[in-house]
């Protein structure tokens, strides 16, 4: 049995009726005494002592013990309750400090009706509140359960002493059991006065009941939190045990100094990367991942591959770029002859990071036939701005993940080519060259070209992230080009990101310096030879471009210049030769009978013979548009694999003659009583476009008039039913077709007329070009009176 209950059961009967109508007022913080308890207080305040002295002296050792509202602020007469307990005064104690400790026991409860004074000490008049008692079987329930509740509360780890939980079955009045278990269950000072307040019992248990049940509610969550805290706490604690074990086993193994050095070394080369925050907080997650795997764990592997990619990228590594502008021309100018276009975008972009400091990247995109040195471009445009060369080839791509790598989950994975390659060159301005854009495909593994959207917007490619390594990379500062033989293959949204240069096809004048100055060097060194072992001049050359090729750029020329030098290099290897010089005249003898006829379009003037000039994927050349009349029912065939708008520009043309028949002087008994059949010779070759309509309706005007076609005019352009001819695309490359050709005359529509001013002087020095607006213009120009 605890004190507080022998005091209880010893003071039961000595509790007498007091004379007095008034008491000294004791105030009290974050405490609510009930009758018959006994209770220990701390008394400080000077009217608190002064009262208690009052107290000792005219009452008896009786005093009024009251709960303040709040207890931080200082006792005032509206702070306090109305309902206290008066307290007999059982023992008192002084302090040094002139505080006392008291010990008190509560008699009976009591109402303040007024204050008769508040100084030196409050004194109040007060009146008793007697609590109505009674045998209801309800009562007795609810004294049951709370008895419950009280055991509940204990198991559930509630601070109560064991002595207080054998006294609760001693207690037999429902109102001093109610009150004994409110004063060990109950927090809340609020919740214990407002049980001190009600004098009525069934609704004191009532209340209680509600309060207690609260109380057990949250010491249930608390149980279950401290139960969370503890099963963490031995799994943290397992954790450390086998941790430990496992790195004495290390220790043993001489593994674990090992491990703990290679942690430190990927720390030290976070630090010096220089990476931005978020990707820095990424990077030393994984480092902590890896540092509490065992070395066995089938994951450590991937993580350590990952930590080297992300780590060795190069987030703070960058070339100098070379501003001095007229050295960058030089380089230009000595790296490629011609393309001045390309040269003068370089120099702008030049002369402006100059002044900016701070230019994105251009993405430029270098469109031409094949040979004409796209990609050798791409090199010398690096070197001219003193910066890493990266080339990546996208022809035949088809899985999106090569541009942006696959999730680092997959076995094998890897970060795309985009990253692979800038990790290689370890700057992150690099001049980037992706080949053949034209060429990517699309299967069920993705569009690679949707991949490159991102990468190839100025605006987005700051922020590039790669699948595998899950954090931005800023692209931004890298400089893009691509390359295409044909941009009509390209996504639109692509094209649009890209800063179309168009590179055309070579000039013979042009081929002939480049072979001299590039390509013949090249070819020597690579086989060992130098201009006195082997001497091919000019005019080889040029007998080479005309007779031995049939092409835009000048790849096949490389290659005979390379096949002449084998020839060289074999005759000096054999000591048949000590130098080797080739001639216009010997030149068959090394490769072989001249493959391409060049000279006239045609030897003589023909009937129904036109030659026509098309665009094709490399470069320009000449066609010709043959027709046949012979008698028929007027029916109209057409050979050669004709695509279905070049059918529909003969179609046309037929329609202009027959309406236009008298003027042209074309029966029509030749119209109706004749089949006509339009050829378009090297039929193996799909042909198509509207710019052959001009050409197809001469060849049917001569073959209908019977007059000549002159060999030496060639034509281009669309025509209408009413006779018009409209521009078509591709004028450079087909007038260079016709220089190539020999010819001497060449009608173009005259709304291309601006496109001439980018035709080379000595191309247009050996033609003349007539701008024609209606087609009859054509006839005139090319057939010829008999």
């Amino acid at each position: 049995m605890d004190k507080d209950t022998k005091d209880i059961k010893e003071n039961q009967n000595e509790v007498k009726e007091l004379p007095y109508r008034e008491l000294p007022l004791i105030p009290l913080k974050d405490t609510v005494i009930f009758p018959h308890m006994v209770v220990p207080l701390f008394i400080g305040r000077d009217k608190s002592l002064k009262a208690l002295e009052e107290a000792m002296l005219k009452y008896e050792k009786h005093v009024l013990v009251v709960s303040q509202k709040k207890p931080d602020e200082e006792a005032e007469v509206e702070g306090l309750y109305q309902v206290g307990v008066i307290a007999n005064i059982l023992q008192i104690l002084k302090l040094p400090d002139g505080h006392a400790r008291i010990v008190v026991q509560g008699t009976d409860r009591a109402k303040i009706l007024s204050f008769k004074q508040t100084d030196p000490f409050f004194l109040v008049e007060f009146e008793k509140l007697e609590e109505e008692d009674s045998k209801d079987p309800e009562i007795e329930a609810m004294v049951r359960i709370l008895i419950s509740k009280f055991e509940e509360a204990t198991k559930l780890g509630k601070n109560i002493p064991s002595e207080a939980v054998i006294a609760i079955y001693n207690i037999s009045e429902p109102s001093r059991l109610s009150e004994y278990i409110a004063t060990h269950l109950i927090n809340s000072t609020e919740e214990k006065q407002l049980i001190l307040e009600t004098t009525d019992l069934k609704e004191k248990l009532k209340k209680l009941l509600k309060y207690v049940q609260k109380e057990i509610s949250i010491l249930e969550v608390e149980s279950r939190i401290k139960n969370q805290i503890n099963q963490e706490m031995e799994k943290h604690q397992k954790e450390f045990y086998l941790r430990e074990q496992i790195k004495a086993i290390q220790k043993e193994l001489g593994e674990a100094e090992e491990k703990q050095v290679e942690l430190e070394d990927l720390k030290n080369k976070v630090k010096e990367a220089k990476m931005p925050p978020e990707v820095e907080k990424k990077v030393y997650k994984e480092i902590s991942r890896l540092e509490k795997m065992p070395s066995t764990s089938a994951e450590v592997p991937v993580i350590r591959t990952y930590l080297d990619w992300v780590i060795n990228l190069p987030w703070s590594k960058k070339s100098k770029d070379n501003l001095d502008i007229i050295k960058a021309e030089k380089i230009l100018e000595r790296e490629h002859y011609g393309l001045k276009k390309v040269k003068e975008r370089i120099i702008e972009f030049l002369a402006i990071r100059k002044l900016t400091k701070s230019l994105k990247g251009p993405i430029l995109c270098f469109v031409g036939p094949p040979g004409v040195g796209k990609t050798s471009l791409g090199k010398s445009i690096a070197a001219a701005l003193n910066r890493k060369f990266i080339r990546i080839a996208l022809g035949g791509m088809r899985d999106e993940a090569e541009i942006r790598g696959h999730r680092k989950t997959y076995v094998g994975a890897l970060p795309g080519r985009i990253i692979q390659s800038i990790s290689q060159v370890q700057t992150n301005n690099p001049v980037f060259m992706m080949d053949e854009i034209d060429k990517v495909g699309t299967d069920f593994r993705g569009d690679p070209t949707s991949a490159l959207l991102e990468v190839l917007d100025p605006e987005q490619n700051h922020s590039f992230t790669d699948h595998y390594l899950e954090v931005p990379f800023d692209l931004s500062n890298v400089m893009f080009i691509t390359t295409a033989n044909l941009i009509d293959p390209i996504p639109e949204p692509l094209r649009d990101r890209m800063e179309i240069i168009e590179i055309p096809g070579y000039t013979e004048d042009e081929k002939i310096e480049i072979a001299i100055r590039h390509l013949l060097p090249k070819q020597l060194k690579f086989h060992g030879l130098n201009k006195e072992k082997v001497k091919i001049n000019k005019d080889v050359i040029t007998k080479i471009i005309r007779e031995y090729t049939h092409e835009a750029g000048v790849r096949n020329l490389e290659r005979n210049i390379a096949s002449l030098c084998r020839k060289a290099a074999k005759l000096i290897a054999t000591n048949k030769a000590k130098s080797v010089t080739f001639t216009v005249k010997n030149l068959e003898k090394y490769l072989g009978v001249a493959k391409y006829s060049y000279g006239m379009a045609d030897e003589v003037d023909r009937v129904g013979v036109v030659t026509g000039l098309a665009w094709t994927p490399s470069g320009g050349d000449i066609l010709f548009i043959e027709t046949l009349i012979y008698p028929g029912k007027g029916q109209l065939t057409l050979t050669g694999q004709l695509g279905d708008v070049m059918k529909e520009s003969a179609q046309a043309a037929l329609s202009y003659i027959k309406s236009n028949a008298k003027t042209l002087n074309v029966s029509e008994e030749i119209l109706s009583k004749n089949d006509m059949h339009i050829h378009v010779p090297e039929g193996a070759i799909p042909k198509d476009g509207p710019s052959a309509g001009v050409a197809i309706a001469t060849s049917m005007v001569s073959a209908l008039t019977g007059k000549k076609a002159s060999k030496n005019v060639a034509m281009t352009g669309e025509i209408t039913l009413r006779g018009q001819v409209l521009p078509i695309g591709g004028i450079r490359e087909k007038l260079l077709a016709a220089h190539r050709a020999g010819i001497k005359k060449v009608l173009i529509p005259e709304k291309n007329k601006k496109d001439v001013a980018e035709i080379p002087k000595n191309v247009l020095k050996n033609l003349e070009i007539l701008y024609i607006k209606e087609v009859q213009e054509a006839f005139q120009a090319t057939l010829l009176d008999n």
